[in-house]
């Protein structure tokens, strides 16, 4: 288990509300797998295994988020509102148990084990690959 101290300082930046939000969703995380590393991408804590992301946290004015990379696969659908895949999350009554949040780290860890090792990871929605876009015979400057 490696901690970033960036997260703690993420944690301690966020409104009162937030913090105790925060730091349940980290202790639970962590508590899912050993290997879980912490690291600060666009801006938000996240958290990886293998060099993969997993999951990922967030707090904004008046809620928190808690969002997984594959997350249709992992949790299911997503919910109206929010960012993340439990929807707004303002109070620690309105986290999911953290059995049930264990549960789908360890799922998404069998995702990145999976790809990892070249198997297909199961139900992970696959993307297209991008069309390139040809480019018209028009005049050039």
């Amino acid at each position: 288990m490696k901690r970033d101290p960036r997260v703690t300082v993420y944690i301690q930046a966020r409104a009162p509300f937030a913090r105790p939000i925060l730091r349940r969703l980290r202790a639970v995380i962590h508590e899912a797998h050993s290997a879980v590393e912490e690291s600060i991408r666009w801006g938000m804590p996240t958290f990886l295994y293998r060099d993969r992301i997993v999951c990922g946290l967030g707090a904004f004015k008046a809620h928190c988020a808690l969002w997984f990379k594959d997350g249709k696969a992992v949790v299911g659908r997503k919910p109206e509102g929010g960012m993340g895949h439990f929807g707004r999350i303002t109070s620690l009554d309105d986290l999911p148990a953290a059995a049930t949040i264990q549960g789908y780290v360890r799922k998404a860890i069998e995702f990145v084990d999976r790809q990892q090792d070249g198997t297909p990871a199961g139900d992970r929605p696959r993307r297209r690959p991008i069309a390139r876009q040809r480019r018209t015979g028009g005049p050039r400057s």
